[in-house]
């Protein structure tokens, strides 16, 4: 479903895998030339999220919009594309990668939870960001890491490997580094157990860069509720 947004109307579409993404997004550059209405769009692996809005005038979403994004609904019925925000049904994976993330707008201030789980082919299963509250950075890590764990679970997945750009949390998760602030013990702790319930789970430090997809669900989260807050 499109989500009109501050940036206009949004709609993430996720495929088996890059070459399907890039024959969709092909189709979509073919009509965009026939609109003569060219989207926002960004590409990453089998995920493109797309933003329509209309710049003509006041930046805001128009009939123009909408008849764009219903033609770009009807290329993406062509293509089997994965659930938004689920994995697909019937689908169990034993071995998954899942690159998760948190971020706080303050330190503490509004914050949300991401992430994304991927099969052994990088074909994404899951996107999904949660957004938390008042809260602080070092917390949300831990919580997109929890739910990224637990969705993994219900999942029936037998190993992980977990990618984050915070050293804090991986280091920690390693045993490297003492958890010294208390409010960080019990999502240790819960995302300690739930390791436990796995044949293996392994930790990996990865660049900001590398994490676009968990940070563009931690954002997504947030930006969706502070339209929420605007338009109620």
């Amino acid at each position: 479903m499109w989500q009109e947004t501050k940036h206009g109307l949004y709609k993430q579409f996720n495929f088996e895998d890059f070459r399907q993404a890039w024959a969709f997004m092909t189709r979509v550059a073919e009509i965009a030339e026939d609109f003569q209405h060219h989207p926002r769009w960004e590409n990453e692996w089998s995920v493109v999220q797309i933003w329509l809005i209309t710049h003509e005038g006041s930046q805001r979403v128009t009939d123009r919009d909408r008849q764009m994004a219903e033609a770009i609904d009807a290329i993406a019925s062509e293509h089997p594309v994965q659930g938004e925000q689920a994995a697909a049904p019937g689908l169990h994976p034993d071995i998954v990668k899942i690159f998760s993330d948190g971020g706080s707008r303050g330190n503490p201030g509004p914050s949300a939870a991401g992430f994304v789980i991927l099969d052994r082919e990088d074909n994404v299963l899951v996107d999904k960001g949660v957004y938390m509250g008042v809260t602080t950075n070092n917390v949300a890590e831990y919580t997109g890491l929890k739910l990224a764990l637990e969705e993994c679970h219900k999942l029936g997945v037998r190993e992980v490997h977990s990618y984050m750009d915070s050293l804090l949390v991986v280091n920690q998760m390693k045993g490297i580094f003492k958890v010294k602030n208390r409010e960080l013990w019990p999502l240790h702790d819960a995302v300690v157990q739930l390791v436990a319930t796995f044949d293996r789970v392994e930790f990996k430090h990865v660049p900001r860069e590398f994490n676009k997809l968990a940070d563009r669900a931690v954002n997504r989260a947030m930006d969706e509720h502070l339209d929420k807050q605007q338009q109620g």
